[in-house]
């Protein structure tokens, strides 16, 4: 029996990553036998109009990228989750969680570094005609000062809900902590420590089952952020790190987000860890862009031909467990976390079925990597990118890293 999955891609304005995994997808041509089934593959761009919440879906996966933003959509989403079985790569029940408040307390109470972090009221009140008597009787005063002695300075007052470093300011002094909350208006702020004198900035992409550890640079522009070094942390801190980006993918439900770490020395310190959304751009991933390509059919096609469905409950109750445990060390918890999250996440499944039936789809997304079709999807990226002066710049610059991913891979075949 044949079985065809469409999978839908709910998006904004972007074009360079949704038009590789199109042309990823149709490149590799799969017909994977499974259960039974002959599974193949097709996508479609989701629109956005009026929707009976009877309608039955044709779309087997959504791959969302707008509902973190555009609440038609994500409505649409809770009701294709609750309603037709439809696999999301993430829960859209979280999505407060994305407003990294959320996130924050959760990974708290499981015992992560998170640094010293507070949350103030809005500078300017909600537009709303019962403010004025709800202050009146409840808002207590408060010293902007004291709290940032608490918080300990320096520190970042940065939004709540915030994404792409919008609104984030570095906090030193009196006078710029004051002049950042004047600023910040009737957004919702949280103050920070900073974590001054870090070795490495790590940023890392969980795609379902897979992680991708980059050695990120915050302060440099975007196509040079992300550097190519494979060896940028030691065993310890890599394997926290590691850690922790599965951990919060499993805990949320999510199964495509990115985290940040700063680590100093052995010690590892999370400060964002909810980007649901994640940046899967050519032209700030660049080398490491094919690998994400890559691993999102891989999990796409996994999630159609296994069945797997997304669950809208957390069962936080298990990790909560261990988090309690008195006799554990930081280090323990944390691997008792992993198991956890590696269960919900079918990693020795999903490693045992890309052996089974995807093997081949490494080395041909190297031929894709090589091939005049890419090429002419990262020119087209460039041109719509930057402005005409830089193109041939940045074509070189972007042409160079991606030839060397595929160098690579041909000596060093990909393992899960």
């Amino acid at each position: 029996m044949a079985r065809t999955h469409l999978i839908g891609m709910l998006l904004g304005v972007e074009e360079d990553w949704p038009a590789a995994f199109e042309s990823l997808l149709a490149r590799a041509k799969l017909a994977v036998r499974h259960g039974g089934e002959t599974h193949r593959f097709s996508t479609e761009r989701v629109t956005i109009e009026p929707f009976d919440l009877r309608a039955v879906p044709r779309y087997s996966l959504v791959i969302d990228r707008l509902a973190w933003w555009y609440h038609l959509p994500r409505e649409w989403l809770k009701k294709v989750a609750l309603m037709d079985r439809v696999h999301l790569l993430n829960n859209p029940f979280t999505f407060q969680s994305m407003e990294k408040h959320a996130a924050y307390c959760a990974m708290m109470r499981l015992g992560l570094k998170v640094p010293e972090t507070w949350m103030l009221p809005n500078k300017q009140p909600p537009d709303n005609p019962r403010f004025a008597g709800t202050a009146q009787r409840y808002l207590r005063y408060f010293d902007l000062d004291e709290v940032a002695r608490s918080v300990g300075m320096p520190l970042y007052m940065k939004p709540f809900d915030g994404g792409a470093w919008v609104g984030v300011s570095r906090v030193d002094d009196t006078d710029s902590l004051h002049r950042a909350y004047d600023e910040s208006a009737e957004r919702l702020m949280h103050l920070q420590a900073a974590v001054d004198g870090y070795d490495a900035f790590a940023r890392s992409l969980g795609i379902g089952a897979e992680t991708m550890v980059m050695n990120f640079h915050p302060d440099l522009p975007m196509h040079e952020r992300y550097s190519v070094d494979h060896a940028f942390l030691n065993p310890r801190a890599g394997e926290e790190v590691s850690h922790m980006i599965r951990v919060v993918n499993a805990f949320f439900r999510w199964e495509l987000n990115s985290c940040e770490t700063l680590v100093r020395g052995d010690e590892v310190i999370p400060i964002d860890y909810a980007n649901a959304t994640p940046d899967l751009a050519i032209t700030s991933l660049h080398y490491y862009f094919p690998w994400a390509i890559r691993t999102l059919v891989k999990w796409v096609v996994f999630c159609c031909c296994t069945g797997r469905r997304q669950t809208v409950d957390l069962d936080t109750r298990k990790y909560f467990a261990i988090a309690d445990a008195d006799d554990a060390t930081y280090l323990e918890r944390l691997r008792e976390y992993r198991r956890l999250a590696d269960r919900q996440l079918d990693v020795d499944r999903y490693t045992a079925f890309c052996a089974r039936h995807l093997a081949h789809l490494d080395e041909v997304t190297v031929e894709w990597v090589e091939s005049d079709e890419f090429d002419g999807l990262l020119v087209d990226t460039v041109r719509s990118t930057y402005p005409t002066h830089e193109h041939e710049q940045f074509i070189a610059h972007f042409r160079g890293l991606l030839r060397m991913w595929a160098r690579e891979q041909r000596r060093t075949p990909a393992v899960v």
